[in-house]
């Protein structure tokens, strides 16, 4: 779960490969991209930049992940000045492609007004192509579980119905916010249409399933669209 992967080589090859035998297929892929663990979140900008460029030719559009819980000190990078090192230099390089690519940027839940506040700014200032909204939560409140045996689990993100109203929230503020300039896809507890429509409802321009996948299986893009 998480960021494990086989790497940014590996990755670009497979998805390479795919392209190559399906050559016709309208299938939009994206490149999530963060930084490795072990890299200091002063140095992170460059695991950004090495992604970016290794995915480059092979993906239609870029998210920059600066929420995942799972990676420590990750979401540091969530602050204004960092925030603006890592996308400025990806929206420079962009710049230089002849067919540049989307590029989007995916936040906590977890975040404050003021915070969001800077995402909004940033986002209008650096012309990004749209924010996802959100990754998992930190947040524990409300859960039926026992506290100790949550204490056990340990930390990492939550993902599905307790995130579904936090997330709700934060698409709605950014709307506003954004007054339609960047587009947002929601992502967060979706399960169902009428979990869709509240997202949509909320500002959302497009939608993205994650855990409902899991619970509903592959039907829960065809059981949402029929009933939107």
């Amino acid at each position: 779960m998480g960021f494990n992967n086989d790497g940014a080589d590996v990755i670009a090859n497979r998805v390479a490969a795919w392209r190559k035998q399906n050559p016709n297929s309208k299938l939009i892929v994206g490149g999530n991209i963060g930084k490795n663990k072990i890299t200091a979140n002063e140095d992170a900008w460059k695991d950004y930049q090495i992604c970016f460029e290794k995915l480059f030719d092979v993906v239609d559009y870029f998210v920059v992940n600066v929420s995942s819980p799972n990676t420590p000190g990750l979401r540091a990078l969530q602050d204004k000045d960092a925030l603006h090192t890592i996308l400025s230099n990806l929206q420079k390089i962009n710049a230089t492609k002849n067919s540049p690519k989307p590029l989007l940027l995916k936040i906590a839940p977890d975040l404050t007004d003021a915070q969001l506040d800077d995402i909004i700014a940033l986002s209008t200032e650096l012309q990004l192509d749209g924010l996802v909204a959100t990754n998992t939560t930190i947040d524990r409140r409300g859960l039926y579980t026992n506290e100790k045996k949550i204490e056990a689990i340990g930390m990492g993100g939550l993902s599905g119905k307790p995130l579904t109203n936090r997330s709700t929230d934060v698409v709605r503020y950014l709307a506003k916010g954004l007054n339609g300039q960047i587009p947002i896809i929601a992502s967060g507890g979706i399960f169902n249409a009428e979990d869709a429509t509240n997202k949509l409802n909320a500002g959302a321009s497009l939608v993205q399933v994650w855990t409902g996948f899991v619970y509903e299986g592959p039907a829960i893009v065809k059981n949402i669209c029929s009933k939107l």
